[in-house]
Protein backbone atom coordinates (compact mmCIF):
# COMPACT_ATOMS: atom_id res chain seq x y z
CA UNK A 1 0.00 0.00 0.00
CA UNK A 2 1.29 3.58 -1.12
CA UNK A 3 1.00 6.62 1.09
CA UNK A 4 -0.32 9.52 -0.88
CA UNK A 5 -0.10 13.06 0.22
CA UNK A 6 -3.55 14.92 -0.02
CA UNK A 7 -3.10 17.86 1.72
CA UNK A 8 0.35 19.74 1.43
CA UNK A 9 -1.08 21.81 4.86
CA UNK A 10 3.42 21.87 6.03
CA UNK A 11 1.68 21.67 9.79
CA UNK A 12 4.34 22.09 12.49
CA UNK A 13 2.64 18.56 14.42
CA UNK A 14 -0.43 17.57 12.43
CA UNK A 15 -2.33 15.48 14.60
CA UNK A 16 -5.93 14.66 15.40
CA UNK A 17 -7.24 13.30 12.52
CA UNK A 18 -10.94 12.86 13.01
CA UNK A 19 -13.40 10.99 9.94
CA UNK A 20 -17.17 12.90 9.31
CA UNK A 21 -18.78 10.36 7.62
CA UNK A 22 -21.96 12.38 7.46
CA UNK A 23 -19.58 15.19 6.26
CA UNK A 24 -17.37 13.13 4.29
CA UNK A 25 -14.58 15.14 5.38
CA UNK A 26 -11.45 14.96 7.69
CA UNK A 27 -10.89 17.10 10.87
CA UNK A 28 -7.22 17.31 11.98
CA UNK A 29 -5.18 19.81 13.37
CA UNK A 30 -1.78 21.63 13.77
CA UNK A 31 -0.94 21.90 17.86
CA UNK A 32 1.59 24.31 17.28
CA UNK A 33 0.07 26.60 14.74
CA UNK A 34 -3.30 26.83 16.73
CA UNK A 35 -5.35 25.34 13.73
CA UNK A 36 -8.07 22.91 12.80
CA UNK A 37 -8.02 21.82 9.48
CA UNK A 38 -10.89 20.40 7.77
CA UNK A 39 -10.60 18.51 4.31
CA UNK A 40 -14.05 17.93 2.08
CA UNK A 41 -12.84 13.95 0.69
CA UNK A 42 -14.60 14.88 -2.71
CA UNK A 43 -13.14 18.04 -3.84
CA UNK A 44 -10.23 18.11 -1.99
CA UNK A 45 -10.48 21.39 -0.73
CA UNK A 46 -9.14 21.89 3.01
CA UNK A 47 -10.65 25.11 5.64
CA UNK A 48 -8.57 25.96 8.09
CA UNK A 49 -9.40 28.10 11.76
CA UNK A 50 -7.09 29.38 14.15
CA UNK A 51 -8.07 29.02 17.90
CA UNK A 52 -5.92 31.11 21.38
CA UNK A 53 -3.95 28.00 21.86
CA UNK A 54 -2.67 24.32 20.91
CA UNK A 55 -5.46 22.96 19.53
CA UNK A 56 -4.20 18.78 20.40
CA UNK A 57 -7.53 16.45 19.84
CA UNK A 58 -10.85 16.36 18.38
CA UNK A 59 -14.03 14.06 19.01
CA UNK A 60 -17.71 13.96 17.26
CA UNK A 61 -20.63 14.59 19.20
CA UNK A 62 -24.08 13.05 19.32
CA UNK A 63 -25.39 16.63 18.73
CA UNK A 64 -25.40 17.44 15.12
CA UNK A 65 -22.90 20.07 13.77
CA UNK A 66 -21.04 19.79 17.01
CA UNK A 67 -17.66 18.74 18.02
CA UNK A 68 -15.10 18.19 21.16
CA UNK A 69 -12.05 20.46 20.82
CA UNK A 70 -9.38 20.03 23.36
CA UNK A 71 -7.48 22.90 23.39
CA UNK A 72 -3.98 22.86 25.82
CA UNK A 73 -5.91 23.70 29.02
CA UNK A 74 -9.61 22.65 28.47
CA UNK A 75 -12.16 21.32 26.19
CA UNK A 76 -14.45 23.55 23.86
CA UNK A 77 -17.46 22.78 21.66
CA UNK A 78 -17.68 24.00 18.53
CA UNK A 79 -19.82 24.19 15.54
CA UNK A 80 -17.63 24.33 12.60
CA UNK A 81 -20.89 25.83 10.17
CA UNK A 82 -20.96 28.85 11.80
CA UNK A 83 -17.20 28.88 14.26
CA UNK A 84 -19.38 28.96 17.45
CA UNK A 85 -17.42 28.04 20.21
CA UNK A 86 -18.79 27.07 23.95
CA UNK A 87 -16.95 26.49 27.04
CA UNK A 88 -17.31 22.39 28.05
CA UNK A 89 -16.54 23.59 31.87
CA UNK A 90 -13.00 20.73 32.14
CA UNK A 91 -10.05 22.90 32.46
CA UNK A 92 -6.77 21.33 33.09
CA UNK A 93 -5.33 21.75 36.64
CA UNK A 94 -1.46 22.75 36.18
CA UNK A 95 -1.89 24.83 32.76
CA UNK A 96 0.77 25.98 31.57
CA UNK A 97 3.26 23.84 33.05
CA UNK A 98 1.15 20.66 31.65
CA UNK A 99 -0.90 20.35 28.49
CA UNK A 100 -3.62 18.61 27.02
CA UNK A 101 -2.84 15.88 24.18
CA UNK A 102 -4.23 12.66 22.76
CA UNK A 103 -7.97 12.43 23.48
CA UNK A 104 -10.87 10.13 21.83
CA UNK A 105 -14.12 9.15 23.07
CA UNK A 106 -15.00 5.95 24.15
CA UNK A 107 -17.88 3.50 22.68
CA UNK A 108 -19.56 4.54 25.96
CA UNK A 109 -19.82 7.94 25.36
CA UNK A 110 -17.18 9.42 27.50
CA UNK A 111 -13.63 11.49 26.12
CA UNK A 112 -10.52 10.45 27.59
CA UNK A 113 -7.70 12.36 26.84
CA UNK A 114 -3.67 12.73 28.55
CA UNK A 115 -1.82 15.22 29.44
CA UNK A 116 1.88 16.21 29.28
CA UNK A 117 4.55 18.70 30.19
CA UNK A 118 3.69 21.71 28.18
CA UNK A 119 6.18 21.44 25.06
CA UNK A 120 4.54 24.23 22.93
CA UNK A 121 5.67 27.97 24.05
CA UNK A 122 2.86 30.81 23.73
CA UNK A 123 4.08 31.65 20.04
CA UNK A 124 3.47 27.91 19.10
CA UNK A 125 7.38 27.73 19.33
CA UNK A 126 8.68 24.08 20.57
CA UNK A 127 9.56 23.64 24.27
CA UNK A 128 11.08 20.63 25.99
CA UNK A 129 9.59 17.51 26.92
CA UNK A 130 10.06 15.38 30.41
CA UNK A 131 8.65 12.44 32.48
CA UNK A 132 6.18 11.85 35.16
CA UNK A 133 4.00 14.89 34.59
CA UNK A 134 0.92 13.41 32.66
CA UNK A 135 -2.20 12.40 33.53
CA UNK A 136 -4.96 10.03 31.65
CA UNK A 137 -8.69 11.51 32.24
CA UNK A 138 -11.83 10.33 31.74
CA UNK A 139 -14.79 13.03 31.03
CA UNK A 140 -18.08 11.55 31.43
CA UNK A 141 -21.27 12.96 29.38
CA UNK A 142 -22.29 14.46 32.82
CA UNK A 143 -18.80 16.37 32.91
CA UNK A 144 -18.03 14.19 36.08
CA UNK A 145 -13.60 13.83 35.49
CA UNK A 146 -11.78 10.52 36.60
CA UNK A 147 -8.24 10.31 36.91
CA UNK A 148 -6.87 6.88 35.60
CA UNK A 149 -3.53 7.02 35.14
CA UNK A 150 -0.57 9.27 36.55
CA UNK A 151 3.18 10.21 36.23
CA UNK A 152 3.17 9.25 32.57
CA UNK A 153 5.50 11.00 29.99
CA UNK A 154 3.56 12.03 26.86
CA UNK A 155 0.10 10.88 27.16
CA UNK A 156 -0.79 9.26 23.48
CA UNK A 157 -3.04 6.33 21.79
CA UNK A 158 -6.76 5.95 22.90
CA UNK A 159 -8.34 2.75 21.52
CA UNK A 160 -10.81 0.18 21.96
CA UNK A 161 -10.95 -3.39 20.44
CA UNK A 162 -13.88 -4.15 18.44
CA UNK A 163 -15.17 -6.25 20.72
CA UNK A 164 -15.06 -3.69 23.65
CA UNK A 165 -13.03 -5.51 26.50
CA UNK A 166 -9.78 -3.78 25.23
CA UNK A 167 -8.30 -0.33 25.59
CA UNK A 168 -5.03 0.60 24.44
CA UNK A 169 -2.96 3.46 25.23
CA UNK A 170 0.77 4.77 25.04
CA UNK A 171 3.48 6.83 26.65
CA UNK A 172 5.74 8.15 23.87
CA UNK A 173 8.83 8.67 26.09
CA UNK A 174 8.40 5.00 27.80
CA UNK A 175 8.37 3.79 24.23
CA UNK A 176 5.58 1.69 25.32
CA UNK A 177 1.67 0.71 24.13
CA UNK A 178 -0.32 -0.90 26.87
CA UNK A 179 -3.40 -2.78 26.96
CA UNK A 180 -6.21 -2.69 29.87
CA UNK A 181 -9.36 -5.06 30.08
CA UNK A 182 -12.32 -2.05 29.56
CA UNK A 183 -15.46 -2.85 31.07
CA UNK A 184 -18.00 -0.94 28.71
CA UNK A 185 -21.09 -0.70 31.09
CA UNK A 186 -18.68 1.74 33.14
CA UNK A 187 -16.53 2.87 31.08
CA UNK A 188 -13.57 1.84 33.64
CA UNK A 189 -10.21 -0.19 32.94
CA UNK A 190 -8.24 -2.41 34.77
CA UNK A 191 -5.00 -4.67 34.66
CA UNK A 192 -2.20 -2.37 32.52
CA UNK A 193 -0.19 -4.58 30.85
CA UNK A 194 2.19 -3.82 28.01
CA UNK A 195 1.32 -4.49 24.20
CA UNK A 196 4.30 -2.92 22.11
CA UNK A 197 7.38 -2.08 23.67
CA UNK A 198 10.68 -0.47 21.96
CA UNK A 199 9.63 -1.69 18.89
CA UNK A 200 12.60 -0.47 16.99
CA UNK A 201 11.13 2.66 14.20
CA UNK A 202 10.63 5.30 16.67
CA UNK A 203 8.22 6.09 19.39
CA UNK A 204 4.64 5.83 19.40
CA UNK A 205 2.15 8.57 18.78
CA UNK A 206 -1.16 7.96 18.00
CA UNK A 207 -3.23 4.86 16.52
CA UNK A 208 -6.31 3.76 14.88
CA UNK A 209 -7.92 0.13 14.96
CA UNK A 210 -9.25 -2.07 12.22
CA UNK A 211 -12.35 -4.41 12.37
CA UNK A 212 -10.21 -7.80 12.70
CA UNK A 213 -9.10 -6.03 16.20
CA UNK A 214 -5.54 -5.04 15.06
CA UNK A 215 -3.41 -1.43 16.01
CA UNK A 216 -2.31 0.77 13.44
CA UNK A 217 0.62 2.85 15.50
CA UNK A 218 2.17 5.87 14.16
CA UNK A 219 5.73 6.02 15.02
CA UNK A 220 7.30 9.46 15.57
CA UNK A 221 10.80 9.49 13.93
CA UNK A 222 10.23 5.93 12.23
CA UNK A 223 8.75 6.47 9.47
CA UNK A 224 5.97 4.07 9.16
CA UNK A 225 2.79 2.63 10.94
CA UNK A 226 3.37 -0.58 13.31
CA UNK A 227 -0.22 -2.96 12.32
CA UNK A 228 0.39 -5.10 15.21
CA UNK A 229 -1.59 -8.51 16.22
CA UNK A 230 -4.44 -8.36 19.10
CA UNK A 231 -1.64 -10.45 20.93
CA UNK A 232 0.89 -8.25 19.78
CA UNK A 233 2.69 -11.13 18.71
CA UNK A 234 2.73 -10.45 14.76
CA UNK A 235 3.74 -6.80 13.65
CA UNK A 236 3.29 -5.64 10.47
CA UNK A 237 5.35 -2.66 8.73
CA UNK A 238 3.78 -0.03 6.71
CA UNK A 239 6.39 2.48 5.25
CA UNK A 240 5.72 6.32 5.07
CA UNK A 241 7.39 8.93 3.08
CA UNK A 242 8.09 11.09 6.32
CA UNK A 243 9.78 10.77 9.93
CA UNK A 244 7.44 11.96 11.74
CA UNK A 245 4.24 10.19 11.57
CA UNK A 246 1.72 11.17 14.65
CA UNK A 247 -2.21 9.61 14.34
CA UNK A 248 -4.49 8.12 12.04
CA UNK A 249 -7.84 7.38 11.19
CA UNK A 250 -10.35 5.25 9.13
CA UNK A 251 -12.92 6.95 6.78
CA UNK A 252 -14.05 6.71 3.24
CA UNK A 253 -17.63 5.12 2.61
CA UNK A 254 -16.43 1.70 3.66
CA UNK A 255 -13.70 2.92 5.94
CA UNK A 256 -10.71 1.60 3.83
CA UNK A 257 -8.85 4.33 3.72
CA UNK A 258 -6.69 5.53 6.49
CA UNK A 259 -5.81 9.17 6.85
CA UNK A 260 -2.58 9.70 8.59
CA UNK A 261 -1.11 12.99 9.79
CA UNK A 262 2.85 13.99 10.23
CA UNK A 263 4.71 16.72 12.13
CA UNK A 264 7.68 18.64 10.31
CA UNK A 265 11.09 16.83 10.13
CA UNK A 266 13.72 19.13 8.70
CA UNK A 267 14.74 18.54 5.14
CA UNK A 268 11.79 16.38 4.09
CA UNK A 269 9.31 18.07 1.57
CA UNK A 270 5.83 16.67 2.29
CA UNK A 271 6.33 16.26 6.33
CA UNK A 272 3.35 18.07 8.06
CA UNK A 273 1.06 16.78 5.73
CA UNK A 274 -2.51 15.20 5.42
CA UNK A 275 -1.74 11.36 4.10
CA UNK A 276 -3.98 8.79 2.89
CA UNK A 277 -3.58 4.86 2.40
CA UNK A 278 -6.05 2.40 0.86
CA UNK A 279 -6.22 -1.04 3.04
CA UNK A 280 -7.56 -4.25 2.29
CA UNK A 281 -9.28 -4.49 6.63
CA UNK A 282 -11.43 -1.74 6.85
CA UNK A 283 -11.59 0.50 10.07
CA UNK A 284 -14.30 0.96 13.31
CA UNK A 285 -16.51 4.00 13.10
CA UNK A 286 -15.67 7.18 15.57
CA UNK A 287 -17.41 6.85 18.46
CA UNK A 288 -19.37 10.08 19.98
CA UNK A 289 -18.96 12.00 23.17
CA UNK A 290 -22.43 11.92 24.48
CA UNK A 291 -24.15 15.38 25.21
Amino acid sequence: MDAICIAPTGDRCGEAVTWHAEEKAVYWTDINRFLIHRLDAASGGVHSWLFEEPVVALALTTRPGTLLVALGSRLLLWRPETDARQEHGFTLPGWPRVRLNDGRADPAGNFWVGSMKNNVLSDGGEGEVGPGEGTLFRIAPDGAVTVWRERLGIANTLCWSPDRTRFYSADTLENEVRVYEYHAASGAIANERPFLQAAGAGFPDGSAMDREGWLWNCRYGGGCILRASPDGQTVHRVAMPVSNVTTAAFGGEALRTLYVSTAHHPGERLSGSLFKLEVDVPGLPENRFRL
